[in-house]
């Protein structure tokens, strides 16, 4: 069953102008309170490109929350590949990649209750990263992970696992930097949509193990790093 809803937000044939303007009135119905259901299947999202960047590819994978862990129980995944839609402009990523994302979820036959983005959710200039953009398109909640800084300042953190500091952007708070691993560079956590900046670093720290990433993205990351990732498994 696709995961994607009926409403068609926007077409992608957009100028980088044109792009901008939207961005700026998308991010007025990003919602950043928590609105979910009981969370049982979260989905990890790792977006890239191939062939000298012509080809966008999309990974997720499903995890099982309410199973335990971790380790954690994959439900689904898939890969997804399409010709890259919009040419690299800073600030404007999440065009480039949203596409193939919603490509491979309209192939996902589970239905997750929260979505987790190797990106920026509103920690972006215009509170329109990538996990917004997604959150927005498939209406469910969405939190940016992002393993650098697009925007905003922020105090040193410590270096032990769990240190944490907000992320200002003029004036607001736009996410949470966190360090997920002792002396490892740190994460850069944001709500997307539909999801509350505490919650957003709530079920990031939920989902830590190992590594720095949480779960559902490393996996997701490890999908599409496979040289015979070529789609569901």
């Amino acid at each position: 069953m696709p995961v994607l809803p009926p409403e068609t937000l926007h077409e992608w044939n957009l100028s980088p102008a044109e792009a901008v303007a939207l961005q700026s009135r998308l991010a007025s119905r990003v919602v950043l309170e928590d609105r979910f259901a009981p969370v049982r299947r979260v989905a990890g999202v790792d977006i890239g490109f191939e062939d000298d960047g012509a080809t966008t590819r999309a990974a997720i994978v499903v995890l099982d929350w309410q199973a335990g862990g971790p380790p954690f129980e994959v439900v689904e995944q898939v890969v997804y590949r399409e010709p890259t839609r919009m040419p690299y402009i800073p600030g404007l990523l999440s065009f480039r990649e949203t596409p193939a994302a919603l490509g491979a979820f309209a192939r996902l036959e589970t239905r997750p209750e929260l979505v987790m983005v190797d990106g920026q959710g509103i920690a972006h200039p215009r509170r329109l990263g990538v996990a917004s953009l997604l959150g927005l398109w498939l209406d469910l909640p969405a939190i940016g992970v992002a393993k650098s800084r697009l925007c905003g300042r922020h105090d040193e953190v410590g270096d032990t696992r769990g240190e944490q500091t907000p992320l200002v952007h003029k004036g607001e708070v736009i996410g949470t930097v966190l360090r997920s691993r002792t002396r490892v560079k740190p994460l850069y956590v944001s709500p997307g949509h539909r999801v509350s900046q505490a919650a957003a670093l709530e079920w990031t720290l939920r989902f830590l193990h190992r590594t720095k990433l949480p779960e559902p993205t490393r996996l997701a990351d490890r999908l599409a790093s496979r040289r015979d990732a070529s789609g569901r498994r």
